[in-house]
């Protein structure tokens, strides 16, 4: 007995089979029927949206035959995977994976205390071991200029220096300016403490606290905010909301940046 299609569409009338492409990143498509023509900028369940050369964005199902490609229409379809993100450091950089710590350069980077040490160590700590660089503390900057001249600086051994408070007139402006070697850079952040480098956001409070003149600032800090007044113990907690350079002030940011170029040049 012959046996029947279900389809009894003659074959005349039926539509031609189109290709299905992969609506990639960057894939540009007409959409058929429409004078809209963009790259795909993102592709969900059931829907790829398109922005044209003017930067408008629009979102279309992912019908069959619902785009033209190179004059043809095509069935775009949702891409099997998404190519994988390269890898970056807390800092932002490319990881290197299975890099090895290069041997400690000859140069230096010191920073006031050990919490700034730390937090740079935590957004850092990995793009410093590649590059072969010490960071080290100092507990302040009042002698700065007797350890520059123990450190005694040279082109093949550079020094960095992260103050903080770095602002006009201040104490420590004036101990920056005393240093005059061309193989040392003194840059700072404004703030009282490192620990305001840290975004507010990150912390999930408004803003630091005002602490007034005279009082410890960590201590008032603590006050305000309600955190039992264990300085060690807030700085650790606020230490762990650090993930990335984003959980950081631009003005760190750069300072930090600028001193690993500095001694790190050739």
């Amino acid at each position: 007995m012959r046996e029947y299609s279900p389809d009894l569409t003659p074959q005349w009338k039926r539509a031609k089979a189109v290709p299905e492409v992969a609506a990639d990143p960057d894939l540009v498509v007409e959409v058929a029927g429409t004078d809209f023509c963009g790259a795909v900028v993102a592709c969900e369940a059931g829907t790829v949206t398109l922005e044209d050369r003017f930067g408008r964005r629009r979102v279309f199902p992912l019908e069959p035959r619902g785009f033209v490609l190179d004059g043809a229409v095509v069935t775009l379809t949702r891409p099997s995977r998404a190519p994988a993100a390269p890898a970056r450091t807390a800092s932002g950089s490319l990881a290197v994976p299975g890099a090895r710590a290069r041997v400690a350069r000859a140069g230096r980077i010191y920073v006031e205390g050990r919490h700034d040490a730390e937090l740079v160590e935590r957004v850092w700590g990995d793009d410093l071991r590649i590059e072969g660089v010490v960071v080290e503390y100092l507990e302040g900057i009042d002698d700065l200029v007797a350890v520059v001249e123990e450190f005694a600086p040279g082109p093949d051994a550079r020094l960095g220096v992260l103050v903080d408070h770095l602002v006009p007139g201040s104490k420590e402006s004036r101990i920056a300016a005393s240093v005059t070697s061309p193989d040392v850079l003194v840059v700072g952040h404004p703030y009282v403490d490192v620990w305001q480098a840290v975004k507010p956001s990150a912390l999930g409070i408004r803003a630091w606290p005002e602490v007034p003149r005279g009082q410890d600032w960590k201590t008032g800090v603590c006050r305000a905010l309600g955190w039992p007044e264990n300085t060690g113990a807030a700085w650790q907690h606020v230490l762990s909301r650090v993930t990335s350079y984003r959980d950081l002030e631009p003005t760190l940011l750069g300072r930090v940046e600028e001193l690993i170029d500095f001694v790190t040049a050739p």
